[in-house]
């Protein structure tokens, strides 16, 4: 007897609850739960972690996002602006920088900026010490992605708003500045908030620049405490501090997209 399309649908997914429950159960009963606790879970040495964790490398975490952020929000309505200019070189100029910063995994621009700047230059300071160092490093590659959500939302501004304000006397400019640019902000902002989660994890790479005990964000905290305990409970601790920050934002931005799609 043939099935019916809605009874092999409910046959396929009944299948694929099989599967994931097999699997489920078998890397539980494989696993060797003991081993994992002992080495990831004493909760002893998690406790001496505290308040350090959260004063110190939590702090430090949000600081070095939020300085990194603010660079690339700042660069990247730069280059976007660039993108779609009517003069060749700006545009010419703006697609080499976000092809190249989008190619490169940010630990090559890390690495550049903490070796080769100084070894270029060697008078050369950047100021701020390693938060100015990170700053740079984080907004270099954030402003290559913001750019181009900028741009995006920019052309997605109608044009007939631009032409209106230009009847009414406003400059290009001043049409930008006071009508094209905080309609487009309003639009991205929830791939700007996904930015920002992205930016928190990368936000990691900043043990490249050899940062003091002060200086240390979560992954240099954890790593630095699991080698001096030869334990990995640091570094588990230090991953749930990041989701206590990604996950809130993760939600935050799904919100905003979809009040954006309905608001449409």
């Amino acid at each position: 007897m043939a099935l019916s399309p809605r009874q092999r649908r409910r046959w396929s997914r009944g299948a694929q609850y099989a599967v994931f429950v097999a699997v489920v159960v078998l890397v539980a009963v494989k696993a060797d739960w003991a081993q994992l606790q002992n080495q990831f879970a004493q909760g002893d040495l998690a406790g001496q972690l505290f308040p350090d964790i959260i004063t110190v490398a939590l702090r430090n975490t949000v600081i070095y996002t939020l300085a990194g952020f603010v660079v690339g929000l700042a660069l990247g309505v730069v280059i976007a602006l660039m993108r779609l200019s009517s003069v060749g070189p700006y545009r010419w100029f703006a697609t080499v920088y976000v092809e190249l910063f989008r190619g490169l995994p940010a630990v090559i621009v890390f690495i550049l900026i903490g070796v080769a700047i100084p070894l270029a230059f060697p008078t050369a300071v950047i100021p701020g010490g390693t938060m100015g160092k990170v700053a740079l490093a984080l907004g270099l590659v954030a402003a290559a992605y913001m750019a181009e959500t900028i741009r995006a939302g920019i052309q997605a501004v109608p044009r007939g708003q631009v032409e209106a304000a230009r009847s009414l006397g406003f400059s290009h400019a001043k049409a930008m500045r006071s009508i094209v640019i905080p309609q487009a902000f309003r639009i991205v902002i929830p791939p700007m908030a996904n930015e920002l989660v992205l930016l928190f994890k990368d936000s990691s790479l900043v043990l490249f620049f050899g940062v003091t005990i002060a200086e240390r964000e979560l992954t240099a905290f954890g790593r630095n405490l699991a080698s001096e305990s030869a334990n990995s409970t640091p570094i588990l601790v230090s991953g749930l501090c990041y989701l206590l920050l990604t996950i809130p934002l993760g939600f935050l931005a799904r919100w905003l997209e979809a009040r954006g799609a309905r608001s449409r």
